[in-house]
């Protein structure tokens, strides 16, 4: 999620300002990868604690004459040792416009910047009773119950256990005190590394070990000292920095022991100062911001009626899929072509030892694990299936994974909690990098509206371009961790060849991985979007270098050394539902039964599209597959997908209002659009 860093050290081994700007810089460009919306930078200067902050990304602070005036006024302090701690954020309550929500945050006499979600928050917030909340952040919690746990005459290790004990979700922080000569460092996740000379002279931290290593090598300053080799602040472990000694002290959080022993109690109390460094913009309230349950109403009776027409459609009479679905066929027993050719994916209902046992062998090729001991990749959305795979490997495979999550704009607050739950209570480091979330959404709400001019049920995935970049970001984090082996944790039944379907792909019954296609389909696939874009202009906009990229990364980029853990290990949805919510307290969309796709917020507005054009969506489909898998029945699918079909109107005005186009009238646009089943209804 959000970058996370810091520096402490003597004064006195830099030889000139330009040193320290180059940490200062490189610590902040080499963060932003894990946030993009707002920065911010706290300094302890003499017997002060200044916060400044901004609602841009960290490479326009950098640009900033207050940045530079702010690493001056620290390298001409009178101060034996700087301290410097930054934050890249990846917004994810709270807006980044109201520059009160931007980190570094000042609470109760503590500075503390914070890396994740806390999700019980609200529950904290009533146990600290009257202590006022003044910000929209789950980080401003952490700073009044650590001060709390102080109060209550802990010592400082203790109040720090108290704290991480009470908190449910990710949490890497970093905290300053206005009493303390003592800079906290604590993870519930193992998202901090750092490292220090032997001299105790220079102590830098940050979010991931690959910012670190870089450093090393751009840095002549930690050239020349004599640094350790990257530390690693195991999950449930804290650090304490005497920030004069610059001198450590590393403990278990979760063990009962005596307190630290670096511990500098100030006779007097630091002044804490905060400071806009740009002017923060008032968010813009959406045009429809509160959508009443009428206009509700209004939808859904559009959607029902055309619901009657959906189900007068020939469908199979094996499956769910109906004549509409691309390069479908009957045969005389009213069994289409897709049924009739399907190969099954999951028939080792009875041989579930034999295939863990073939994956653990699988395993057994790639031994190496990096210097920290992890030993795997799995890409993280924060869905379900990935949630129960993670799960499954960390628990029952016993691997030590680290997780990837790439945010492009449509991972969910649901998701992003869902990501805290799991990681928090495994103890397992999740990988962030996020995109230019502004430019990303800019691409969608542009290729919207391009298709809403001209429609065309085949440039439908044209809107969800921007995610593919995943595959490029996840090769990246697997060179800069060391770990060629990497799970993945889709699984084949989420099939969707009706997609490329609708562009003129036949489907292929026998391919590889889900999004595998030869070189020929390949070569129609962009043949038919190239034919679109010159049918409709408005799709050369700024999102076109983005999406050959997307095109290229998706389908060209070479994979290797990755598996699907669901080729090996049998789908269950019951037992991967159970699981997760009975161990992980896992959270569901509420009003929608289904738990597939709610991390994803491009899901039910594209589905929505689907069904009305085409009279089927993903949910469809997957159901479809799952019948002829044997694991439900047609009745069971129906049932299913009857519930799983319906609008989800909340999820549909999120997505609208997050790349900037009206709800309203554009679900009345969309049931303008002639449908692929209009005559065959009629």
């Amino acid at each position: 999620m959000c970058g996370i860093f810091g520096i402490v050290a003597k004064r006195t081994v830099f030889s000139s300002l330009r040193e320290l700007y180059t940490i200062s810089d490189n610590l902040f460009i080499l963060s932003e990868s894990r946030g993009k919306e707002a920065s911010g930078i706290a300094v302890k200067v003499n017997n002060n604690i200044k916060v400044y902050k901004s609602s841009d990304k960290a490479s326009q602070l950098l640009r900033s004459k207050i940045y530079s005036d702010i690493l001056k006024e620290v390298y001409h302090s009178n101060d034996e040792t700087l301290v410097i701690m930054g934050h890249t954020r990846l917004v994810t309550n709270g807006s980044e416009k109201n520059n009160f929500n931007n980190q570094p945050i000042i609470k109760d006499g503590i500075v503390g910047i914070h890396n994740g979600i806390i999700v019980n928050e609200n529950i904290l917030w009533e146990s600290l009773q009257n202590v006022p909340k003044c910000t929209q952040l789950d980080t401003e919690v952490l700073l009044s119950l650590t001060r709390k746990n102080m109060k209550e005459n802990l010592n400082f290790k203790e109040a720090t256990r108290k704290t991480f004990s009470e908190i449910y979700g990710i949490a890497n922080i970093a905290f300053l005190f206005d009493d303390y000569n003592n800079l906290l460092l604590a993870t519930n996740n193992g998202a901090l590394y750092y490292m220090y000379d032997d001299s105790r002279n220079v102590f830098v931290f940050a979010s991931e070990n690959r910012i670190l290593n870089k450093l090393l090598s751009y840095s002549r300053l930690l050239k020349r000292m004599q640094i350790k080799d990257v530390q690693h602040l195991l999950p449930n472990y804290s650090c304490l920095i005497n920030t004069n000694k610059v001198s450590t002290d590393v403990v278990s959080t979760l063990e009962a022991s005596d307190d630290f022993n670096c511990i500098s109690k100030r006779k007097n109390k630091l002044s804490l100062e905060y400071t806009n460094v740009f002017a923060a913009e008032q968010s813009k309230p959406s045009t429809n911001s509160n959508i009443s349950q009428n206009i509700y109403s209004k939808l859904d009776e559009v959607f029902c009626k055309n619901k009657i027409k959906i189900e007068g459609l020939i469908k199979c009479n094996k499956c769910l899929l109906p004549e509409t679905f691309p390069f479908i066929h009957f045969d005389n027993n009213g069994v289409c072509n897709y049924c009739n050719s399907y190969i099954p994916k999951f028939d080792f209902k009875n041989k579930q030892k034999e295939k863990l046992s073939e994956f653990q062998s699988l395993i057994q090729k790639y031994p190496a694990a990096n210097k920290f001991g992890n030993n795997v990749i799995i890409p993280f959305s924060g869905g379900r299936d990935s949630s129960y795979g993670l799960h499954f490997a960390k628990n029952e495979l016993g691997l030590k994974p680290i997780t990837f999550t790439y945010d492009w704009g449509m991972v969910t607050e649901l998701a992003r909690r869902n990501i805290s739950r799991i990681c928090s209570k495994l103890g397992v480091e999740n990988i962030v990098i996020s995109a230019n979330l502004t430019d990303k959404r800019n691409h969608i709400r542009q290729n919207v509206n391009a298709w809403l001019k001209k429609p065309d049920i085949g440039i439908i995935p044209l809107f969800m371009a921007g995610d593919k970049y995943f595959f490029y970001h996840l090769n990246k984090v697997r060179k800069e961790t060391g770990i060629d082996f990497s799970i993945w944790l889709s699984n084949r039944l989420e099939n969707t060849d009706f997609k490329t379907g609708f562009c003129g792909v036949k489907p292929d019954f026998d391919k590889k991985w889900l999004n595998h296609l030869s070189l020929l389909n390949k070569a129609k696939f962009a043949g038919y979007y190239f034919t679109r874009y010159l049918l409709n202009p408005r799709y050369f906009n700024s999102s076109l270098f983005d999406v050959i990229g997307s095109y290229y990364s998706y389908f060209i980029q070479p994979r290797k050394d990755f598996y699907l853990l669901y080729d090996y290990l049998l789908w269950d949805e019951k037992t991967i539902e159970k699981t997760l919510i009975d161990n992980y307290e896992w959270e569901r969309e509420p009003g929608y039964n289904s738990t597939w796709r709610i991390g994803d917020g491009t899901a039910a507005f594209y589905n929505y599209i689907y069904y009305y054009i085409a009279g089927f969506t993903e949910n469809d489909s997957f159901r479809s597959n799952q019948i002829r898998e044997g694991m439900i029945t047609r009745e069971e699918a129906l049932a299913k997908v009857e519930e799983e079909n319906k609008p989800r109107w909340d999820s549909i005005k999120w997505y609208c209002d997050i790349i900037g186009i009206d709800f309203y009238s554009t679900i009345q646009r969309i049931n303008s659009f002639k449908t692929l089943y209009q005559n065959k209804t009629e």
